[in-house]
């Protein structure tokens, strides 16, 4: 049986999915990218973006009773690679135990012209 998992904390699905599923003690997030709740704002530089989103990533796990320490992979869609260094740098500040496996591709464009957009697996 699968659960809708939804906050306010993080971006509003804008378009027929869920921000994320948890089934079978597994949460599905869909790709979180860093627009801020409250305000629909994007903050400026890749720094910022990847910690919107990382921030908006853990406020969506929290509503789904999980955490970051329980993320068991994330796949990473960047606009720019030559932003890598800069985001992995926030990235690893998300995660305080063993680091899930990961995927990071660069893509042509993301939705609102983000510079990054992040989905997860997480256990329960």
């Amino acid at each position: 049986m699968k659960k809708v998992i939804s906050t306010p904390k993080a971006p509003a699905a804008i378009g027929p999915y869920s921000q994320a599923i948890e089934v079978n003690g597994m949460v599905y997030t869909s790709g979180i990218i860093p627009v801020v709740p409250e305000t629909g704002e994007i903050p400026e530089g890749s720094q910022a973006q990847a910690k919107q989103a990382l921030t908006n990533l853990s406020n969506l796990l929290e509503a789904a009773g999980t955490n970051m320490d329980n993320v068991v992979k994330t796949t990473v869609f960047i606009k720019e690679m030559n932003d890598f260094g800069t985001i992995n740098e926030v990235y690893k500040t998300f995660f305080s135990s063993d680091f899930p496996s990961r995927s990071c591709v660069e893509v042509a464009r993301l939705p609102k012209d983000v510079m990054l957009e992040i989905e997860a697996i997480a256990i329960k």
